[in-house]
């Protein structure tokens, strides 16, 4: 189970503090156990902070407060603040991955038989897609639904989600396309072929957690063999 420590502090030195974190992170390279560190603001009282260390469990914790670096930098810490920081200790019992969720939806709507449906929740409206496979950047909500209503009237699919990573602003999916060749796609007319493709898409998201821009990478080569687009092509 994660764990997770608030640590509460007041100061007007919060730049030699900042430093003095840096240190920290520098001194325990390779030695401390904390896998997350971030410090937030109070809005309304500029001389209040938070910050929010994450470990993998409690008793990590506990062997990385152990450091004789820790020790001493918890000291200057506590020389910089106005007064004694408080700690609460957090088991933590639920993670939320928004950013992935969102992700994942966008993948199943995509699937979604029948019209596609509005896609103002999942994208901002100047979303940015790369594909290798266009020559151009769709660049816009309009024309990225455009180019899924491409795939869409040449397929029936569907994606099943094997692996999502979320980190930051960044989730990477890599996923399997499982589709029926329905109607005409890159001037090759139906077959009714049963196909599918691997690939991965590296989506950055939004503050609001919309997706703002996707990296698209996929084994084009093997859909165009399954569909029988490139026989007769090495002989």
């Amino acid at each position: 189970m994660t764990f997770v420590q608030l640590i509460d502090c007041r100061t007007s030195r919060f730049d030699e503090m900042d430093r003095l974190m840096d240190r920290w992170v520098e001194q325990t390279k390779g030695k401390r156990t904390a896998t997350h560190n971030m410090i937030g603001k109070d809005r309304s009282d500029e001389g209040h902070f938070v910050e929010i260390v994450e470990f993998p469990s409690y008793e990590e914790a506990m062997r990385n407060s152990q450091l004789p670096e820790t020790d001493r930098i918890f000291n200057e810490m506590v020389a910089l603040c106005d007064e004694m920081p408080t700690f609460t200790d957090l088991d933590v019992v639920r993670d939320e991955q928004l950013n992935a969720d969102t992700a994942r939806r966008f993948f199943e709507t995509l699937g979604t038989r029948g019209e596609l449906p509005p896609m103002n929740d999942l994208l901002v409206e100047d979303y940015h897609d790369h594909d290798p496979a266009n020559p151009q950047d769709v660049i816009g909500m309009d024309a990225a639904r455009r180019e899924f209503a491409m795939w869409r009237a040449g397929f029936d699919f569907s994606f099943t989600i094997e692996d999502q990573m979320a980190q930051g602003d960044r989730v990477c999916t890599r996923w399997t396309w499982s589709a029926t060749h329905k109607g005409e796609f890159l001037g090759i007319a139906p077959t009714g072929r049963k196909v599918s493709m691997t690939g991965t898409t590296i989506h950055r998201c939004s503050a609001d957690g919309k997706l703002a821009e996707g990296w698209w990478q996929y084994d084009r080569l093997a859909l165009m063999t399954q569909l029988g687009a490139l026989e007769g092509v090495e002989r």
